[in-house]
């Protein structure tokens, strides 16, 4: 059985759990303490599962071992209709969660992440103005993108739609507001009707770690 290495308030982890949600998966779970000064993030057995000690990442049966949330989308969405088969249609996903790195996870989920566990005061004000200024740009993307088609990538609901949904719906908890984005708003209401949603998550709050930097 596959297990997936996780910490709860991670959205990346999310990505991967509702991926794993989508496909009636069966997977036992590790969680991971990524906070925590001498916590299994640090440890040299983890970092020989995930490079950076970060969440989330997975191990197969055979011992094989991947980390970074977006590549393990693609791996477990291959031959299932949540990554296209076509070469062009592939690549417009891969365009897609490209963009969800840089500026998505990298900005939106960064000053989320610095908002919700008391680390905003301790960054610059040129930090904290950058960082929303590049949120705010991306959701205009998106919201630009989203009025020509129903999902992300196209016409039809995909791992890049899971990926930008994980730190982009959670863009008010960073202090963002999303009134001015109607077509982004539309697309989250049609990512939460899709069957199998998980809806449930986690704050930086059950974690008492948190207000650390990671290691």
């Amino acid at each position: 059985m596959l297990t997936l290495f996780d910490y709860l308030p991670s959205q990346n982890g999310w990505k991967v759990r509702q991926l794993l949600a989508h496909l009636q998966r069966p997977y036992r779970t590790q969680h991971i303490s990524i906070f925590e000064g001498e916590g299994e993030g640090r440890r040299p057995e983890y970092r020989a599962i995930s490079p950076t000690g970060t969440v989330p990442a997975i191990a197969l049966d055979d011992g094989r071992v991947l980390a970074e949330s977006n590549a393990i989308l693609g791996f477990l969405a291959e031959g299932t209709a949540y990554l296209p088969d076509d070469p062009f249609a592939r690549a417009k996903v891969q365009q897609w969660l490209c963009f969800e790195q840089e500026r998505i996870e990298s900005q939106i989920g960064t000053l989320r992440h610095w908002t919700m566990t008391g680390k905003l005061a301790r960054r610059s004000a040129e930090q904290v103005a950058a960082r929303r200024d590049a949120a705010l740009r991306a959701l205009g993307i998106l919201d630009a993108e989203l009025s020509t088609r129903a999902f992300v990538a196209g016409e039809a609901y995909t791992i890049a739609d899971i990926a930008v949904f994980a730190y982009a719906s959670h863009a008010e908890d960073a202090g963002l507001s999303l009134q001015p984005y109607p077509h982004f708003r539309e697309w989250l209401q049609r990512v939460r009707a899709q069957p199998g949603h998980l809806a449930e998550w986690h704050p930086y709050s059950i974690d008492p770690h948190s207000a650390g930097e990671l290691g």
